[in-house]
C-alpha cells in the first residue's frame, strides 16, 4: 500500500493485509442512481439549498443548489491554480452534470456524478453494501499486480484508462475517444475484472484523509485516522476523505494520479463532474 516514488502524500510504501471482500465491477452508473432515488425519493446534497442558519452572510442566490464543474482556461488565459478551473454552478447536480441546461439523456450507462459523501452513504445502506477503505480499494485496483506503477503493469498507456491526453488544463488530444467521462467498461479491465478502476472519475473511500500511511505497516484492515485528526495541508480545520483512482482530468503534466497508490483528499459535502464510487460486500454476501 502507497509508494516512495511519487508524491508524499502516497508514502510509505508498506505491506498491510484486507480480509477478503467483494467490489463492484464498474462504477455506479446514472442508471443505477437513477433507481435508488426513484425508490426512496431521495435529493442529493447538490440539490439542496445551503441554510440560511449556517451560512447567513450568502444571499438567497448564493445559497441555491449546484455543484463545481470543471471549466477549461480560455486561451492565452494562465490560471493562477487548480481552482481557477473549477466553476460553482447554480443548478449542477448528477441528472445536469454541466449544469441546468445539460442533462443525462442517452447516458444511463456512465458513471455518477456530482455526488457527496452523503449521497454515497445513503446509496450503499440502499443497496446493502459498503464504502470500500482506501486498503481494500488500493487492492482491488492493483488487480494481482502489486508492485505495479499502474492497475494494469509499469508503462502509460493511453489506451489504458480515461485521462487526459495533451497539455492540461489547455487542451485535450481526446486521443483515447473521450473528453469527459467514459461508459462504464469502455477500457480493459484489470486483473480481477475490474472496469475504469482508474480513470474515468474518481471514487470516493471510507477513510478519512491525513498526509501519508504512517503507522499503517504489516496491519490488519488498516483505515485512516478518525475525523478530528484529518488534516490537509492546504485547508487546515477541514476534515476530508480519502479518494482514489483519478479522472479524465488527470494528465502526465499535472496530477498523474491514474495509479493504484496515488489519493487525493475531498471535503465530503463537495461533489463535482469527475467524481463517482463502487462499493464493496464482505465475500460471504449473499
Amino acid at each position: 500500500m502507497g509508494s516512495d516514488v511519487y508524491y508524499p502524500s502516497e508514502r510509505s510504501a508498506d505491506d498491510v493485509t484486507v480480509e477478503s471482500f467483494c467490489i463492484d465491477k464498474y462504477e455506479v452508473t446514472n442508471a443505477e442512481f437513477a433507481k435508488f432515488v426513484k425508490e426512496t425519493g431521495y435529493i442529493t446534497v447538490a440539490e439542496r439549498p445551503l441554510s440560511s442558519e449556517q451560512f447567513p452572510n450568502l444571499t438567497e442566490e448564493q445559497r441555491a443548489p449546484g455543484s463545481l464543474v470543471f471549466q477549461m482556461p480560455d486561451n492565452g488565459v494562465r490560471p493562477v491554480g487548480y481552482l481557477s478551473w473549477w466553476k460553482w454552478t447554480p443548478g449542477a447536480d448528477w441528472q445536469h452534470p454541466f449544469g441546468p441546461k445539460s442533462n443525462i439523456k442517452g447516458k444511463k450507462n456512465y458513471p455518477v456524478v456530482h455526488v457527496a459523501y452523503e449521497d454515497v452513504q445513503a446509496y450503499a445502506k440502499w443497496a446493502g453494501k459498503s464504502v470500500p477503505t482506501e486498503a481494500q480499494w488500493e487492492y482491488a485496483a492493483h488487480g494481482g499486480l502489486d508492485d505495479a506503477t499502474y492497475s494494469w503493469g509499469e508503462q502509460y498507456s493511453a489506451k489504458k484508462a480515461n485521462t487526459w491526453q495533451g497539455f492540461f488544463p489547455f487542451f485535450n488530444t481526446k486521443a483515447d475517444g473521450h473528453t469527459g467521462t467514459a461508459p462504464v467498461g469502455s477500457f480493459e479491465p484489470n486483473g480481477y475484472g475490474l472496469y475504469d478502476i482508474t480513470g474515468n472519475v474518481w471514487e470516493w473511500t471510507s477513510d478519512w484523509y491525513s498526509i501519508g500511511h504512517n503507522g499503517k505497516a504489516h496491519s490488519l484492515n488498516p483505515t485512516g485516522p478518525n475525523q478530528k485528526e484529518s488534516f490537509d495541508p492546504r485547508e487546515p480545520g477541514v476534515a476530508k476523505h480519502v479518494i482514489k483512482g483519478g479522472s479524465y482530468l488527470c494528465a502526465p503534466n499535472y496530477c498523474s494520479r491514474y495509479r493504484p497508490a496515488a489519493r487525493e483528499s475531498q471535503s465530503p459535502d463537495t461533489g463535482t463532474t469527475h467524481i463517482g464510487f463502487r462499493l464493496v460486500t464482505p465475500d460471504n454476501f449473499s
